[in-house]
């Protein structure tokens, strides 16, 4: 009787075991779901596929390891102080090693380059006019599972963006990073006077990532058009803002102590459009002056339930996930 008992026991423990694992397993199956590739608009972006990385510690060899259009994988060991930035050239992957690696004190910059993957970096305290990643008439770029952080101690132009995607730069997904203390989060499109240049591009999916005490642009956008999904939002003043025609669909995404969570009517002359969907506002105000028609994404996507995300960002965003 008691071989039996032990037999019912262990079989029981088996599965409550299994069952725990499996709760315990669905932030993380979400959380490594877009690791091996891009899901978004910046989908295919391979950066340097499968050259042999190369490690470096120091900015000189970085810079040298960076530059030109040939296949790379580049993989930064320690903190690196940069004053400024350093281009990056098409065909690259820059990958932090550990959790500890990156940069403090200004940034990277993807200027005229196409294909290009960032990942398991820290990037801190990019003092002004640099930002803690440029993005600059390029196409194809992946900035992923980063984080990047500030202080709110100095004036609020003291540091410049943390990401900034300009001059008409398309096909890019942010996903997995988390972004910290600062004032100016996320820029996509620079100028209300750039119509020209930036009508048609700066096509953005931000997915999955933690902004925690960051005061605006959660992105702000101009003329282009986000996908915001995913997302956990605390602490900031305005988080999406959608501006001078651009389109947003602003979906599955949680805000907490957040006073305005979407707003198309701030800032330019020209509103923008907004889509909202599924989010948990968590009392946050909304100001949507025009909806959009962009509610179908040109790509493959599976958006989790808003009531799964803070779990599955906290867990799976930012540095030494991957």
């Amino acid at each position: 009787m008691s071989t039996i008992i032990s037999r019912r026991r262990l079989a029981a423990l088996f599965a409550s075991t299994i069952a725990v694992a499996a709760l315990g397993a669905i932030p993380q199956q979400s959380a490594v779901a877009a690791e091996t590739g891009p899901i978004g608009f910046g989908a295919g972006t391979t950066g340097g596929g499968g050259a042999t990385p190369v490690t470096v510690s120091t900015l000189a060899a970085f810079t040298s390891a960076v530059a030109g259009e040939s296949a790379k994988v580049v993989r930064v060991s320690g903190l690196i102080t940069l004053s400024g930035q350093v281009d990056i050239g098409s065909n690259t992957t820059v990958l932090g090693v550990g959790s500890e690696s990156g940069f403090t004190g200004g940034g990277l910059r993807v200027k005229e380059s196409t294909n290009v993957i960032i990942r398991n970096l820290r990037i801190s305290k990019p003092v002004a006019p640099a930002d803690g990643i440029t993005v600059q008439k390029s196409t194809k770029v992946w900035v992923d599972h980063n984080a990047f952080s500030a202080d709110r101690d100095h004036d609020k132009d003291y540091y410049d963006g943390l990401l900034d995607i300009t001059h008409a730069s398309d096909h890019v997904t942010v996903s997995w990073n988390t972004f910290k203390d600062h004032f100016k989060g996320s820029l996509v499109g620079h100028s209300d006077n750039n119509s020209g240049e930036d009508t048609g591009h700066l096509r953005v999916t931000y997915h999955h990532n933690q902004f925690s005490n960051v005061y605006s642009r959660l992105p702000s956008l101009r003329f282009g058009t986000g996908h915001f999904y995913d997302n956990y939002v605390q602490g900031a003043d305005t988080a999406c803002h959608s501006r001078m025609g651009a389109r947003m669909l602003v979906e599955n995404n949680v805000f907490r102590d957040t006073k305005v969570a979407v707003t198309t009517n701030r800032s330019s002359d020209v509103d923008g459009y907004a889509v909202l969907r599924g989010n948990d506002l968590g009392g946050a105000a909304t100001e949507i002056s025009q909806t959009g028609s962009f509610t179908t994404p040109p790509y493959s996507y599976t958006a989790e339930p808003a009531s799964s995300v803070v779990a599955s960002v906290t867990a799976g965003a930012g540095t030494g996930k991957i």
